[in-house]
């Protein structure tokens, strides 16, 4: 009598039954639904694998861009969103490209700080761009990667001018990156009143130790937000009594560009 050919399993396969390549696409997965980042013990339990086997697949990820880390938790990295996003096709990555980071250079010119232009993506705050000072920060952005919005100056400055965005971000998962992240969302949503009111946001700390800055929005059209301006400075000599004037100046001599250009792009 023939045998029947037994049916494949339906269940999940165990740590030992998984490849490096779908232990891997396991891991990124895990992020989808996190995205402030995770530990390697959360991603461990979430994926079902070795403590150990996490941890050096999330270094791997890292070094190729795939993940990014920060401290001792990892977040979805600048290869990942290079792969799903457009590549500077759109309207508004045109517009801060050719409007806005002109102005960009005129605030390091004016401060000799660490600036950056950076606008809302999702949950995150993208960096379009970033000029250096001389002194080097211990800074996890970059040109093109992403950082959780909600403890970002340039991101809180946003989220504060975006109702329906900062919804979605208060009542996500507010992953604390350092001692300083602000977790709780009520406390978040008071700070991000008094942002919307004084028009200024600033990071103390609350991504990196030892980094601060001072954050203000760039208006288009309608009052709406098309980016953010920020400047960086190590926290011990941060002083944003100096640097707050000549970041409104720029971020109001940027805003009034943008509004020149969208009213000649509505009327081509």
């Amino acid at each position: 009598m023939a045998t029947t050919p037994e049916s494949p399993s339906l269940e999940a396969p165990t740590s030992r039954q998984r490849g490096s390549v779908e232990k891997a696409i396991d891991i990124l997965a895990v992020f989808q639904d996190h995205p402030s980042g995770l530990g390697v013990s959360e991603v461990a339990r979430l994926t079902n694998l070795p403590k150990t086997t996490s941890h050096r697949l999330l270094n791997t990820l890292a070094s190729r861009g795939a993940l990014e880390r920060s401290g001792d938790i990892f977040r979805l990295g600048p290869v990942i969103f290079d792969i799903v996003s457009s590549t500077g096709s759109s309207v508004r990555a045109n517009l801060i490209s050719e409007v806005v980071t002109p102005f960009l250079a005129s605030l390091f010119e004016q401060t000799r700080h660490t600036v950056h232009l950076a606008y809302l993506e999702g949950k995150d705050v993208a960096y379009a761009n970033k000029l250096f000072s001389t002194k080097r920060l211990n800074s996890p952005s970059r040109i093109g990667g992403r950082a959780p919005s909600y403890c970002t100056g340039v991101g809180k400055v946003l989220l504060a001018h975006d109702s329906a965005r900062a919804e979605l971000v208060l009542k996500s998962e507010l992953t604390a990156w350092t001692p300083h992240t602000i977790t709780d969302p009520e406390a978040l949503r008071a700070e991000l009143l008094d942002i919307r009111s004084d028009g200024i946001a600033y990071d103390r700390q609350e991504i990196s130790l030892g980094l601060s800055c001072v954050a203000a929005p760039v208006f288009g059209l309608e009052n709406r937000t098309v980016a953010a301006l920020s400047i960086s400075s190590p926290s011990e000599t941060f002083a944003p009594d100096k640097l707050i004037p000549p970041l409104q100046r720029v971020a109001a001599a940027a805003g009034r560009a943008v509004r020149e250009h969208q009213q000649a792009q509505d009327m081509s």
